[in-house]
């Protein structure tokens, strides 16, 4: 199928995890998949093992020239992009390297111990990445038709469930990864209120408690779980809603 007749979509963070498993089943379902990854090589490497056309992009969310590039490079040969998923997010940068379960490194994250430089990292990819793709796709998501932003967040970023004393979240509640899930959730309450008088849809995906990298592997769901919403969302036409936080399992996720 030619491509100005598919819907073209763009996944950050693509080459590994929900990231590969949504553009791989974003592409089955016909899609033209642009996958987004900051390491060039594992990107195409990704890219042909999913097939279907999908096509790799070098894509640093934390490179503003790599973010500029990847516009242009979709401008070029598109002439649109008519679904951004914001997939790209790390939860640390010392548990691997430290050999830590997931229980120690969280217990490492407390607000009166964590570590400010790893916050920025984290933030850095997590939060200020996912504004700064934003604001280089927004042209091209204005060429489309029908354009859908999906933000790829976390039930842990929820001030409402983190706020209740008797929550199974707020033990896990901490100043690195969640609330950079906190923030993300606002930015992307920013980019709803600016967009609400435009067609383009802005929804948040909690694709659940997964078993890939960015949790150590120690999830419950697996892949095809948390790519299930992602995917879903995605593929909602003009009449589907904008401004919905849900879950893998399609549960509404107060804010």
């Amino acid at each position: 199928m030619d491509s100005k007749n598919m819907r073209i979509v763009l996944v950050t963070g693509a080459n590994q995890g929900i990231g590969f498993q949504v553009a791989k089943e974003l592409a089955m379902k016909g899609k033209k998949v642009l996958l987004g990854s900051r390491d060039k090589k594992r990107g195409e490497k990704a890219a042909k093992e999913i097939g279907n056309g999908c096509v790799a992009i070098h894509l640093d969310v934390t490179d503003r020239k790599s973010i500029q590039d990847a516009s242009e490079f979709i401008r070029r040969e598109y002439g649109r992009l008519d679904v951004l998923v914001n997939n790209a997010g790390i939860s640390n940068t010392r548990m691997q390297k430290l050999g830590l379960s997931m229980h120690e490194y969280m217990a490492s994250t407390r607000a009166s111990i964590a570590s400010i430089d790893e916050m920025r990292v984290v933030w850095d990819t997590n939060v200020f990445g996912v504004l700064t793709v934003y604001q280089a796709m927004l042209p091209l998501l204005r060429e489309s038709k029908d354009a859908r932003i999906v933000n790829v967040s976390s039930t842990l970023g929820s001030l409402n469930l983190n706020a209740d004393p008797n929550s199974d979240y707020s033990s896990f509640y901490s100043p690195v990864y969640a609330a950079s899930k906190t923030a993300l959730n606002g930015i992307t309450l920013s980019m709803m209120l600016e967009l609400k008088d435009t067609s383009i849809k802005v929804n948040l995906v909690s694709p659940g408690f997964t078993k890939s990298a960015l949790t150590n592997f120690e999830g419950f769901e697996s892949l095809e779980d948390g790519a299930r919403e992602v995917v879903r969302v995605a593929e909602l036409g003009p009449e589907g809603p904008t401004g919905t936080f849900t879950t893998w399992d399609n549960v509404l996720v107060p804010w």
